[in-house]
């Protein structure tokens, strides 16, 4: 299987370079294309070496034509590109990096999968499931959003290994027998509209993450998002719930502890995390991991020891009796709501970023902590009418450069500043880490 084949790889990122190198080293003949050309220098002459066909800076039409066999198509391209929508005319397979791999798992090492997807939570509840089983002494492997492209340590694999994936809804979209033995859904809300179209069709690829399942294959879902439990209503999963909100027939807040099933696994006191949200991810952990054989005692000590995820509601420093957090991974309306809704301290928020015409009203029932709003970014002027239509003061700026001195200026002792900004981060910076770094910097330099 994929050997001997003519293919074109669309988009050179990790994804593309580890595909591009495994392909060439099982005779194939491999193009790469990308617009970008600043890329490796280290990588382009590994790659040239193996006698790749590049063609970078540029995607010209007729470049795809019947001759290939399949188009590999990194994740972050649109699903409308014209090579995409050329390859569909030519009956030519369209998969990602993610389904290759998935394909040449060598079957006889008896390899477990897991897949986690959900609209927020993904890298937690992946990090807590990879830290949860190495603490157990188990081999697992961390891939997908984070972690190592899966077909990079394809030959590495052992007997009974774990392969732990968080997964984005755009790698959903071009899987086709891709079948994790436990696909976890941490929750659903608007997200990612500009590249799925709608809201529908993004719930539709969310859920591919169990189109291969049958009763063989665990789907754990939160029973608390009804768009998750009417998505997945018709998959043919052994299905398993989370609630943070009803003791159920799975893993449940009781007496505030977490329970699974009947129980006791550990008492909100003893971990780290804060927010209804980060115990609706560890649950989903620790439901996967059980079904592994992991012993509660390695649950716990990770629990009471992570601090959680960069980027994700991280506490920075205090600082005057201020407290700073980076929650710069939200890039949504949902994340936000998420953020505020950790917080009963009065909140100084950095609100703003990219303008996608999403909807801040949304934010309205969660500001009620919130005292003052430093709006930045492309949509600094919507967040700003959006802070006076509630009453709150709003200071309007550009850049994290003038946000953070501006928060500074009016927190005081017992406020909390938050940086989680409901907008991606592509008006001003490559991506999300990016800020949510320059934020902890100007912070810990205060």
């Amino acid at each position: 299987m994929f050997q001997n084949n003519k293919i074109l790889i669309l988009g050179f990122a990790r994804s593309g370079y580890e595909a591009a190198k495994f392909l060439l080293n099982r005779g194939n003949t491999v193009f790469l294309t990308d617009l970008k050309t600043d890329h490796d220098e280290n990588q382009i002459k590994e790659l040239e070496n193996l006698g790749i066909h590049f063609v970078l800076g540029e995607h010209p039409d007729d470049l795809l034509d019947k001759s290939f066999d399949y188009l590999i198509k990194n994740p972050g391209v649109p699903i409308d590109h014209k090579y995409v929508l050329k390859a569909k005319e030519l009956d030519i397979p369209v998969i990602n990096e993610v389904e290759l791999a998935f394909r040449l798992l060598p079957k006889e090492k008896n390899i477990k999968f897991v897949a986690i997807t959900g609209t927020n939570g993904k890298t937690t509840t992946t990090t807590l499931v990879y830290k949860f089983l190495l603490e157990d002494g188990k081999r697992a492997h961390l891939t997908g959003n984070i972690g190592f492209p899966l077909i990079g340590f394809l030959d590495k694999l052992e007997n009974n290994d774990i392969i732990v994936m968080e997964t984005s809804c755009q790698q959903l979209e071009n899987l086709i027998e891709f079948n994790p033995d436990i696909a976890v859904m941490t929750n659903l809300s608007p997200a990612h509209i500009d590249f799925f179209k709608s809201y529908d069709n993004y719930k539709r690829v969310k859920t591919k993450i169990f189109q291969n399942h049958n009763k063989n294959n665990i789907a754990i879902l939160n029973l608390e998002n009804k768009d998750v439990v009417e998505s997945t209503k018709n998959i043919k999963s052994s299905v398993k719930y989370f609630s943070s909100k009803k003791e159920i027939n799975g893993s449940y807040i009781k007496n505030n502890s977490i329970y699974y099933y009947d129980e006791k696994i550990i008492d909100l006191s003893d971990i780290k995390l804060i927010g209804v949200h980060n115990y609706e991810n560890i649950m989903a952990a620790i439901m996967v991991v059980k079904e592994l054989g992991v012993k509660n005692e390695s649950i716990i000590k990770v629990l009471k020891e992570f601090l959680g995820v960069e980027h994700r509601i991280e506490f920075v420093r205090e600082l005057n009796g201020v407290k700073y957090y980076n929650d710069s991974k939200a890039t949504n309306i949902k994340a936000t709501q998420i953020a505020l809704s950790s917080f009963k301290t009065p909140v100084i928020i950095l609100l703003g970023g990219l303008d996608r015409g999403h909807d801040f009203f949304e934010l309205k029932d969660y500001m009620k902590y919130v005292k003052y709003v430093i709006a930045l970014g492309q949509c600094r002027n919507r967040v700003e009418e959006f802070s006076k239509e509630l009453g709150i003061p709003c200071i309007n700026v550009e850049t994290m450069k003038e946000a953070v001195p501006a928060a500074v200026k009016v927190a005081e002792k017992g406020d909390t500043v938050l940086l989680s900004p409901a907008s991606a981060s592509w008006d001003q910076y490559k991506k999300f880490e990016d800020r949510g770094d320059e934020f902890k910097e100007l912070v810990n330099k205060l």
